[in-house]
């Protein structure tokens, strides 16, 4: 018990363990705001290579109308609801 009372008033102990208090959990950039910082950047790294998916499965979307007008007609039927000036075109249950 003698020791422990010497480790504990000893002036470099106490220091180190005030440093430790104020780096934990009283600086600006505190164990909670760094914990906080990783899962944000984990959380965009993940909407990231989400989007990069997106933007290839698009890429490929694009090259396949501009190379073909048919599909590029169905495509604007489809989304846009275009129609020949001759036709009528009646939506039952369309897209919301």
């Amino acid at each position: 018990m003698n020791t422990f009372l010497k480790i504990i008033k000893n002036k470099y102990f106490i220091a180190t363990l005030v440093f430790l208090v104020i780096v934990l959990f009283l600086d600006e950039n505190n164990l909670f705001v760094l914990h906080r910082l990783n899962k944000e950047v984990k959380t965009l790294h993940e909407e990231e290579s989400q989007l990069r998916e997106n933007i290839a499965a698009d890429s490929i979307h694009v090259h396949n109308l501009v190379g073909d007008l048919d599909s590029l007609e169905r495509y604007g039927r489809e989304e846009y609801y275009m129609k020949r000036p001759e036709e009528d075109v009646f939506v039952v249950g369309g897209k919301e």
